[in-house]
């Protein structure tokens, strides 16, 4: 939402301090300022000026001759704009003023006749959208500079409002919520209905109390439908809306005020006189603002006529009584809806209008009378409306203010810091909570704070205008627990990964299926059990991921093809699978994905390392089963075991999945289940002050035997006296057969009381060769 501090000061009398300042408040008050914007005129030098008089040019029949004070005397202009006359103030741009986008202004001679400057139009001026004729002002004197009597300098602070917060998305909102930081008062704009004539015939029903717990309705005869006058039209825009008549631009003006949606039917052309709040009948359909037919379910809150629905609730009206220039009669709608049901509405038939964006939040429900009365104001004086009598007020589940209890000492247990109870009363009384009590306070909750129904709540709103700067950071006391296992896990994997290089990414939690097909992951594997999305973001996120590899691929890939490098990527998240029962939630294992290309240590062989680096730092034993993985290159993958189970995947992408993934060259990948990086507790023994024994031995393997399995089975037959076992160095060719290969492996072996002997460990020898030789068909070379 965009906010204007013009605007803003309306409301509260803000002190004069830098838009930085301003926007730090904003920020303490746990409203998250994205972009502070100064706004200033978009040209300079131009004047306001009084048409004295018009006439036709002597040489052509499309231009005429104006003559206009600026404040030093008659000057004549050509202009070929016929939407003015005598009397009418419009803006004069000289000679040697700057229009918007930088065009400065000269004497031209136009048709046998000198025009020393120009009459301008609001897009020539930055002021708004191509439009025939020039700007009509309603201000200023003759002579005044035009900047001058605009809303200029204006700042405009854009804040991304949270879910909690709708008492925040308007000016009167963020005003109050400034007037209790500051400790200033706020009030709310001045304004008197006048009604006229017969009372309004108009009838409403509310048959869903639940969902529409409150209904105004207010007849408006004599409306003439016309352009809003520059001052709203440029306070609109501002904050981001656009103009486009003045029944729809007073509704869209008392929204971004006070935070309540309005909407006006061209009451003409209701049905009946009568307006009915109901569920939508099975197949009706209805025309929206926005010209697209939507088929309605029976979900879906409708206001109707005679003839059927008129509007989505909360939502959007609808196209048949839309307000045009022929209106003169308009039915204005201020309403109450339960937040659930308008969300669910929106999303439902893709709709995002700013009534949605607030109605979702949850509106006070005992602001339909006031913006009524505010709009009602603002459309008498600028469209000419007549109020007929009466508000129509239908309320059939009247708000009553919700009371929490405060205990005293709940403030300082829960932010560290003493917070008396009166400083607790006045900070909430500040925000416009009720209080009694001196002790433990009794809390009304305010009608625009439905967020708020807790102690907790409350101390929230203690700590805002405490101040989080002056909470300090503690460190807790007394008996606390340390973080869960699988945190301390995620945090040490993270310390690997970074040390061997890699920077942290988050991708989406969503995939395609193709996908997986560019993996070739067969149609047996887990990785299939996808779980769709009923609205994706995009056509290639129709489903939760199964895998992290996607993404952090699809990451080099982008990388690549924007010239940032090739830094090595990884990943911890969860990946999605199907339930197999009915009833089951999905299944949801978090996982470690990596991915680098060789610039940043992408060789399959590195990727290994990384593994071995991160079973080493867990003290866990693991192994490389090098049987092919879908979708990596079948000579240079293989997968994780540990304890005799599959845990993961290493290796190269397929080239062929590379080039469907768009990425160029070589990309080592590799994913790990969590649950197998859970650090084991290491067990310590006094180190032995005794020499130790060190031999070597060398094995005849076949080529598919990984290092690791030998190592396995030597530690196995070596017993408890083996202290260090490390391969130093691997061998094939001859004089060893075709398809067999070397591996030498040194082990170290000490006593913790005496000095062994080379003769005691003969035995050793023996029975680790004996175990190399029946689990892996290996031989000792040298025997």
């Amino acid at each position: 939402m965009k906010a204007s501090l013009r605007w803003l000061r309306e409301f509260v009398d803000l002190p004069e301090m830098e838009p930085a300042r301003l926007s730090d408040a904003i920020s303490s008050l746990g409203l998250e300022v994205e972009s502070v914007e100064i706004l200033e005129a978009p040209f300079t030098g131009v004047l306001v000026a009084r048409v004295i008089a018009v006439e036709p040019h002597p040489s052509a029949d499309r231009i005429r001759l104006a003559t206009i004070d600026a404040g030093s005397g008659p000057v004549r202009v050509v202009c070929g704009a016929w939407n003015f006359g005598p009397g009418d103030l419009v803006a004069y741009a000289a000679v040697g003023s700057v229009l918007a986008g930088g065009l400065q202004v000269g004497e031209k001679e136009i048709r046998g006749i000198s025009s020393p400057g120009m009459i301008a139009s609001e897009s020539e001026l930055g002021l708004g959208d191509p439009a025939e004729g020039i700007m009509h002002l309603d201000a200023g004197e003759p002579g005044d500079d035009l900047a001058a009597t605009l809303p200029f300098p204006d700042v405009i602070f854009d804040l991304a409002i949270t879910p909690n917060r709708p008492d925040a998305m308007s000016m009167h909102g963020l005003a109050r919520d400034l007037g209790a930081y500051f400790d200033l008062p706020v009030g709310l704009p001045d304004f008197s209905v006048e009604e006229s004539g017969s009372p309004t015939e108009v009838t409403v029903q509310i048959d869903d109390p639940h969902r529409c717990p409150r209904f105004t309705a207010r007849e408006l005869r004599g409306v003439t439908v016309a352009p809003s006058p520059l001052w709203m039209r440029l306070r609109l825009r501002a904050v981001g809306l656009r103009p486009i008549n003045n029944v729809v631009d007073v509704s869209n003006y008392v929204m971004m005020e006070l935070g309540q949606p309005l909407h006006a039917f061209d009451l003409d052309r209701i049905e009946g006189d009568r307006v009915v709040v109901r569920g939508a009948l099975p197949g009706e359909t209805m025309r929206t603002l926005d010209g697209v037919d939507r088929s309605l379910t029976t979900e879906d809150l409708v206001v109707a006529d005679a003839g059927g629905p008129i509007g989505l609730a909360g939502v959007m009206g609808g196209e048949e009584t839309e307000v045009s220039e022929s209106t003169s009669r308009v039915l204005l709608e201020v309403a109450h809806f339960e937040p659930a049901g308008v969300l669910l509405t929106g999303k439902r038939h893709g709709l995002r209008s700013e009534a949605v964006a607030r109605f979702e939040r949850g509106v006070d429900p005992t602001l339909p009378p006031i913006a009524s009365g505010r709009a009602t104001e603002l459309l008498t004086r600028l469209a000419g409306a007549n109020p007929a009598p009466a508000l129509i007020d239908e309320n059939p589940r009247p708000w009553s203010a919700p009371v929490v209890v405060l205990p005293a000492g709940e403030p300082e247990r829960l932010l560290g810091v003493p917070v008396t109870p009166e400083q607790s009363a006045d900070y909430l009384r500040r925000l416009g909570f009720g209080v009694t009590g001196e002790k433990d306070l009794e809390v009304q909750v305010p009608a625009f704070r439905p967020d708020v129904g807790r102690p907790a709540d409350l101390v929230e709103e203690i700590a805002r205008l405490h101040g989080f700067d002056n909470i300090p950071a503690l460190l807790p006391f007394g008996r606390g627990g340390a973080l869960p296992a699988e945190e301390r896990a995620e945090r040490l994997v993270r310390q690997v990964m970074v040390g061997a290089g890699y920077f942290e990414a988050w991708s989406f939690d969503f995939m395609a299926i193709e996908d997986l097909d560019a993996l070739g992951i067969p149609a047996d594997d887990e990785r299939r059990r996808a779980v769709g999305v009923r609205n994706p973001l995009a056509d290639d996120q129709r489903h939760l991921r199964t895998t992290l590899i996607p993404g952090l691929v699809r990451g080099v890939a982008l990388n690549q093809a924007r010239s940032l490098g090739e830094p090595p990527l990884f990943e911890i998240g969860a990946a999605f699978l199907k339930p197999t029962g009915v009833a089951e939630l999905p299944h949801q294992p978090r996982r470690l994905g990596f991915v680098a290309a060789p610039s940043g240590g992408g060789e399959a062989a590195d990727a290994v390392g990384v593994v071995a680096a991160l079973f080493r730092q867990m003290h866990r034993r693991w192994d490389l089963d090098q049987r092919a993985v879908p979708g990596l290159h079948p000579g240079r993958s293989g997968r994780v075991v540990v304890d005799g189970d599959e845990v993961g995947i290493v290796g190269e992408l397929h080239p062929s999945a590379a080039e469907r993934f768009g990425v160029t060259g070589r990309l080592a990948v590799g994913e790990i289940d969590m649950s197998a990086l859970t650090p084991l507790t290491p067990t310590f023994t006094a180190p032995s002050s005794f020499p130790p024994v060190v031999f070597d031995l060398a094995f005849d393997l076949e080529e598919r035997v990984p290092a690791g399995r030998l190592l396995d089975a030597v530690r196995t037959a070596a017993g408890p006296l083996l202290e260090e076992l490390r391969v130093f160095d691997v061998f094939s060719g001859s004089p060893l057969e075709a398809g067999r290969r070397s591996i030498a492996v040194r082990l170290v072996f000490r006593h913790p009381d005496r000095t062994l002997v080379e003769e005691e460990l003969s035995e050793v020898r023996v029975s680790i060769a004996q175990r190399v030789g029946s689990d892996l068909g290996g031989r000792l070379r040298g025997a």
